[in-house]
């Protein structure tokens, strides 16, 4: 059975960020994915029912996990709690997941929902430090293996390893 992947809308040249920008992916293996009909393509910021533009948000006081574990916040720079939202995408993302037996992400990097291996600090200073989204987190409890637009290569390893394994989802 082909391995479908959930990717993050923003890599697909979707204008979904907070900036209404894209950081679409010229990688040739995302665009066979998507000939091959493997993308699931979602955001899960405005799935949480944030609009574009809209004010940049970092997590305050720890990261996605913390997040979810109600122990931090996604703020924006002026002080708004938009956890709430950040929540709700990342369980609509995983809705999403399970509704198309995908068990690979491929997310954008840094952000406060789809990190997967660091995020911004908190302070607005555009300084990163290692941790995940909110999205991330909640996707790796499920037992989804996500990886960033860097890690291309290892999502399509990871792909054929799941093709080959015969291993049910």
């Amino acid at each position: 059975m082909v391995e479908r992947i959930l990717v993050s809308a923003c890599l697909v040249g979707r204008r979904v960020r907070y900036d209404g920008g894209a950081k679409a992916v010229g990688d040739e293996v995302v665009g066979r994915w998507r000939d091959e009909g493997r993308v699931v393509v979602f955001c899960p910021e405005v799935s949480g029912g944030l609009p574009v533009p809209r004010p940049a948000a970092e997590i305050v006081g720890g990261d996605g996990g913390d997040v979810l574990d109600g122990v931090a916040r996604v703020l924006t720079e002026g002080g708004e709690d938009v956890s709430e939202h950040f929540v709700r995408g990342a369980r609509l993302a995983l809705d999403a997941a399970r509704e198309a037996g995908v068990r690979v992400a491929l997310l954008k990097e840094s952000s406060p929902s789809c990190g997967s291996l660091r995020v911004y600090d908190g302070r607005f200073a555009g300084v990163r430090v290692p941790g995940h989204g909110v999205t991330t987190a909640l996707l790796r409890r499920a037992g989804v293996r996500v990886f960033s637009e860097d890690q291309v290569s290892g999502a399509a390893e990871c792909l054929r390893e799941l093709e080959g394994s015969g291993v049910p989802r």
